[in-house]
């Protein structure tokens, strides 16, 4: 029989680090989001780092701007950005403050609230498919523009934490090109996922716009 997750809450600490050393590392973390419907815990299997203005793929590459201000500041808060003008996503802020970094949740499996996460997920086949991909995971737990900046060590009035859960193991840590992003993947492969996860998202490669003439 498996060990039980481990639950002690993870401290600032394990996100005052390089974006590629804590990403993989979040993987079976459980996330925990509270709200007045009820919590929600999700164990993370798939992310994405996304290294600031070293990294062409990032928000911050161009430096910092009003909408990505949250990304230079200190490790451990929440960076929520619109997208495609309906969808949300969830990051969290890595490494030392004024030195962009953030990872981005991309696929997790619910474990305890799946019943509120069908009530937004009402697409969903099933309960595979309610944190399969990084806009489905925000939906499932309920996550926009208002919560850009939330504290994950907010002395006990933050609508999220993470626990220590039970950290994959290296040899099942998967590695490859960030979905969706253009460039040679070989030269960024920092996307990470749980090995044969069922709710790891299916990888799509970057397909450039066409320029409007």
């Amino acid at each position: 029989m498996n060990a039980a997750p481990d639950r002690t809450p993870l401290t600032r600490d394990f996100f005052d680090r390089p974006v590629l050393e804590v990403a993989p590392d979040l993987l079976g973390r459980i996330l925990v989001r509270d709200s007045d419907d009820g919590p929600i815990e999700l164990r993370l299997t798939e992310v994405e780092a996304y290294a600031g203005e070293a990294d062409p793929g990032s928000h911050a590459f161009r430096g910092q701007t009003a909408r990505n201000a949250v990304m230079f500041g200190p490790p451990g808060h929440v960076y929520v950005y619109f997208t495609y003008g309906m969808w949300h996503c969830m990051n969290l802020v890595c490494g030392p403050e004024g030195k962009a970094g953030a990872v981005l949740l991309r696929a997790g499996e619910i474990t305890v609230g799946a019943e509120l996460a069908r009530k937004r997920r009402l697409s969903a086949r099933n309960d595979k498919e309610l944190a399969k991909g990084p806009a489905r995971l925000a939906t499932a737990l309920d996550v926009d523009r208002s919560l850009d900046g939330a504290d994950l060590f907010g002395d006990g009035d933050s609508p999220f934490s993470i626990l220590t859960g039970t950290p994959v193991e290296a040899g099942q840590v998967s590695e490859g090109p960030r979905t969706g992003v253009g460039g040679d993947g070989s030269v960024h492969p920092w996307r990470f996922w749980t090995a044969n996860d069922p709710t790891v998202s299916p990888y799509r490669a970057h397909v450039p716009r066409r320029r409007r003439t």
